[in-house]
């Protein structure tokens, strides 16, 4: 079973809950507030219900990364039994200021612990091959994604492998052209719709570049055209969108790659770091 066949089936739901159609709203709905009815329903009873065609209830399963409401379901009853789905407290309008920032550091930890709950080993090598063995690899993000994009830049330049990181969407795809098959590029977007990263992402991969995607854990454009995908988890709380508590999730990720890479390179690291120590040296006379 992948990734996208394992649990967190209402994470899902949510990360793409604001790009559902009427009636994919009404499925999703359904599913968040009466779990257990799913658990226990064929996809017939619950097309009944809620008055939509059998066919409707099958694409969305196939569109929150399932094969099918069978498996759908399998993952429902899993998340419900390990009690995956966790409660999450909402910041008050009393609450002090240490009770907020308690809240934020639990609604933080949980984005953490859910991310690397759903990380893909084979999914996560692939992705270390890949830069190890890249001749340049660049980070592409457009607004927040395009400071976790600048930061990974920021990491990668210690491993002595060349790299470069574009917020800009223009800059992007002219980079994106220069591109060839040696070459890797890690696309960031919590959504995995946002169009010009897309658009980013379609001209590296017609330069034969390979494409590691960070994203929200759902079937989303970006994941279907990446040839690894990394998920984060993150949920949206009254005072921070789901996007914004992703990119703790998402800085974890980079670490996570610039880490693994680092201990595979450990000569060309240290060599680097040495240039680089002694280049900074020259700022502190």
């Amino acid at each position: 079973m992948s990734i996208v066949e394992s649990t967190h089936c209402k994470h899902r739901i949510r990360g793409i809950y604001n790009n559902l159609r009427d009636k994919e709203r009404r499925i999703a709905d359904y599913i968040l507030e009466y779990p257990e009815e799913i658990v226990h329903s064929t996809i017939s009873q619950v097309a009944e219900q809620l008055e939509v065609a059998e066919a409707t209830v099958f694409r969305f399963c196939k569109r929150i990364g399932f094969k099918g409401y069978q498996a759908m379901k399998i993952a429902l009853a899993s998340e419900l039994v390990t009690g995956v789905e966790n409660i999450h407290e909402s910041i008050k309008e009393g609450d002090n200021a240490k009770t907020i920032a308690e809240k934020v550091f639990q609604t933080n930890a949980r984005t953490l612990e859910e991310t690397v709950s759903v990380l893909d080993e084979g999914a996560l090598e692939k992705a270390v091959h890949m830069l190890l063995h890249s001749r340049k690899v660049e980070f592409y993000g457009n607004g927040g994604s395009g400071m976790i994009a600048s930061d990974a830049h920021h990491k990668f330049l210690r491993t002595g492998i060349p790299t470069m990181a574009y917020a800009d969407s223009h800059m992007q795809v002219m980079s994106a052209s220069q591109l060839t098959p040696a070459d890797t590029v890690v696309l960031i977007s919590h959504s995995g719709t946002n169009q010009d990263i897309l658009q980013a992402a379609d001209v590296a991969a017609e330069q034969g570049a390979g494409l590691i995607a960070l994203t929200n854990l759902a079937k989303s454009p970006l994941s279907e055209r990446a040839d690894v995908t990394l998920y984060t988890v993150s949920a949206e709380t009254d005072y921070r969108s789901e996007a914004l508590a992703s990119r703790l999730a998402q800085l974890s990720l980079i670490d996570t790659l610039y880490v693994n890479v680092s201990v595979a390179r450990q000569e060309e690291m240290e060599q680097s770091l040495n240039k680089m120590r002694n280049a900074i040296s020259l700022k502190r006379m």
